[in-house]
């Protein structure tokens, strides 16, 4: 008798097993949705978003110069922000009087002089202008530019090149006058220019 049941038992577990087995089978093979799917549109890609924000901003190129020059920005190259491309600071600016301004999207205070030294730059016997954008993203500052209006050669400083060599304070913005031997001016006071006559009257206190 003990034997039948062991024997019942064993068949038992043994259709259970099969069973488990033919269901696993099933769903294995149980067909699916072959259909294709769309693609997910891919994200832009920051190439291509810098290109927009660049087309947008329509920044003039950065200043190429004859050769090397002399002072504190001789020899340093950094990105232009306009297309960048490398800029050498130093020779861009080398024979004559120009106005470095250090600048970034998140100044506030940058923000309200911009339009200013655009105002100045546009007048007749102007120096040069150049914007030097620090600790920022390219896609910050070019918006902000492009917000603003404000369309004056642009370079970049990742690694802190140009701000080293002109020493600016932890506060900005902060404006230099580069002279025609390559000597560099800071203006002072440090104070933000509000208008192009300010700007105008500390670019001829420093030329001389």
């Amino acid at each position: 008798m003990r034997e039948t049941l062991r024997g019942r038992r064993a068949e038992i577990v043994s259709s259970l097993v099969v069973l488990v087995l033919v269901v696993v089978g099933v769903v294995a093979l149980w067909p699916r949705d072959s259909a294709p799917r769309e693609p997910s549109p891919a994200p832009p890609t920051v190439a291509a978003d810098l290109a927009g924000l660049r087309a947008a901003a329509a920044l003039p190129p950065c200043p190429a110069g004859p050769g090397p020059a002399a002072g504190p920005l001789a020899g340093l190259t950094v990105p232009c922000l306009g297309d960048g491309t490398p800029a050498d600071v130093g020779a861009g600016l080398a024979g004559a009087p120009a106005l470095v301004n250090v600048w970034a999207s998140w100044c506030f205070p940058c923000r309200a002089e911009l339009p200013a030294l655009a105002e100045y730059a546009a007048r007749p016997g102007a120096v040069p202008v150049l914007l030097v954008d620090i600790q920022d993203t390219d896609a910050a500052a070019l918006r902000m530019l492009a917000e603003l209006g404000v369309r004056l050669p642009s370079v970049t400083d990742p690694d802190g090149a140009v701000r080293a060599a002109l020493q600016v304070p932890p506060a900005i913005p902060a404006s230099y006058v580069v002279r025609a031997d390559g000597s560099v001016a800071r203006v002072d006071p440090p104070v933000p220019f509000a208008s192009a006559d300010e700007v105008a009257a500390a670019v001829g206190r420093s030329v001389g």
